[in-house]
């Protein structure tokens, strides 16, 4: 069953920095193919020993917050999933990411913490700074991306192309949904879980990442449904 995991825009709580107070340096978590989005929710378990002094550093600070970022890698859709090489080795990263705050956390029995991350923010890399206990940290710009923490009311979702297509890509996949709940869910919320959750590449989810806006991301959604339907043999039943 397909779940939104994404929370409506100006959701802001009391927990959630201002613009002012958003970290300089920030940890970074290299995932290729992962994308976390300002509002979405990403769950993310963690068991190598410098990500594990990662994320207890990260608690140990007020604002609780981790950079996702992808690393460049030469076939990245075979490599969909891995970050830094266990033996040391420090792949480029992409220079956009997205700044998350945990939000909820737990350790297992077997030496490893569940974490999830609520995106807040992104960022561009202005510097790598040294490592940490073997974790790599940042020095982040978010100037560019102030409007992550507006409610973006100017954005324009085609939304009935959007559901339209929705629906036959899901249908084409076989994943079940409750459709009442797609339909009355806000523009923001339902274009950020399609783009986190569906099934894309890590060129895509980068892209998707480094859309402008609502506006263009929802755009960029449809597009790539649309492709992926053409290319499976489906047709998008969406008008231009």
């Amino acid at each position: 069953m397909w779940e939104m995991r994404a929370d409506p825009p100006m959701s802001r709580g009391a927990f959630d920095p201002d613009f002012e107070d958003l970290p300089r340096v920030i940890p970074v978590f290299p995932l290729t193919g992962v994308l976390l989005l300002p509002g979405g929710k990403l769950p993310v378990n963690v068991f190598e020993p410098r990500y594990l002094a990662m994320v207890r550093d990260a608690l140990a600070d007020e604002q609780r917050m981790i950079g996702m970022v992808q690393p460049r890698v030469p076939n990245p859709d075979d490599n969909r999933g891995a970050g830094d090489d266990e033996d040391g080795d420090q792949p480029a990263l992409y220079r956009t990411g997205c700044a998350g705050r945990i939000t909820a956390f737990n350790e297992s029995e077997d030496g490893r913490y569940g974490m999830t991350l609520t995106g807040v923010c992104r960022f561009a890399i202005a510097e790598e700074m040294t490592l940490r206990d073997g974790y790599r940290r940042v020095l982040a710009d978010y100037s560019r991306f102030r409007g992550d923490l507006a409610d973006d009311r100017a954005a324009r979702v085609d939304r009935p192309r959007l559901l339209a297509v929705v629906k036959r890509y899901f249908e084409q996949q076989g994943i079940q949904v409750n459709w009442e709940a797609v339909e009355a869910t806000p523009d923001h919320r339902l274009v950020t879980s399609l783009a986190m959750t569906c099934p894309l590449g890590p060129n895509e989810r980068q892209a998707l990442l480094e859309a402008p806006g609502l506006t263009e991301r929802s755009a960029m959604v449809i597009t790539l449904l649309e492709m992926a339907l053409l290319e499976s043999g489906g047709a998008s039943g969406a008008s231009h």
